[in-house]
């Protein structure tokens, strides 16, 4: 296979998964059922996984577990340690279940990082579909996180003096980049303040 070849198909096989997410089959959470597309590198051409070459299926499965997590690295090794049928069936089928798996795993990795509303919309997430997982790492634990920072700077404050729960209410009313910036920075400049304006023991 020329090299120029080999480019154009890499190209392709790099954009794939991002085509194959889009299609309705995938958006509604299960495994693609129709023969997958790969598109080339002219635009609006797409190549279906049934007409590409052995050397064209292997550069697309590469290309795929470059960007994938365990599950699909795996998969796509036994594909590549397989047959030119596991090649077509990894690409049409298999890349998405491997990423599912993926999903998940990244899923309780958050939950495990995160305060009480991220393992609860994770949990959440997890009894739903493979697209409600990928919404909960793309969206929902940043939604969450603002919530669980919203508490956490609310505890910080009842346990503050006078200048951290000054700086905590004006964290509140601004962004949530107000309220994390309280959480890791503020909180700690507002408790010198208010150490500052302790009464110092008289000596006698």
């Amino acid at each position: 296979m020329k090299l120029a070849r080999v480019s154009a198909v890499v190209v392709a096989a790099a954009i794939a998964p991002a085509v194959l997410l889009s299609s309705p089959s995938f958006a509604a959470g299960g495994a693609a059922k129709s023969p997958a597309a790969v598109s080339t590198a002219k635009q609006g051409e797409t190549t279906k996984v049934s007409d590409m070459s052995d050397d064209d299926l292997r550069v697309a499965v590469l290309t795929i577990m470059g960007k994938g997590g365990r599950a699909v690295k795996d998969a796509g090794n036994a594909a590549m340690n397989g047959t030119v049928a596991d090649l077509r069936h990894f690409l049409e089928v298999g890349q998405f279940r491997a990423r599912e798996e993926d999903d998940r795993v990244e899923a309780l990795t958050i939950m495990g990082k995160g305060g009480r509303a991220v393992k609860d919309a994770g949990s959440q997430a997890l009894d739903g579909t493979p697209a409600d997982v990928r919404r909960f790492i793309e969206v929902g634990q940043f939604r969450a996180r603002e919530e669980d920072d919203r508490v956490e700077a609310l505890t910080i404050m009842a346990k503050g003096g006078k200048a951290v729960k000054a700086a905590g209410d004006k964290a509140l009313k601004g962004t949530a980049a107000d309220v994390r910036h309280f959480i890791e920075v503020g909180q700690y400049e507002a408790r010198k303040l208010d150490e500052q304006k302790k009464p110092t023991a008289k000596k006698r």
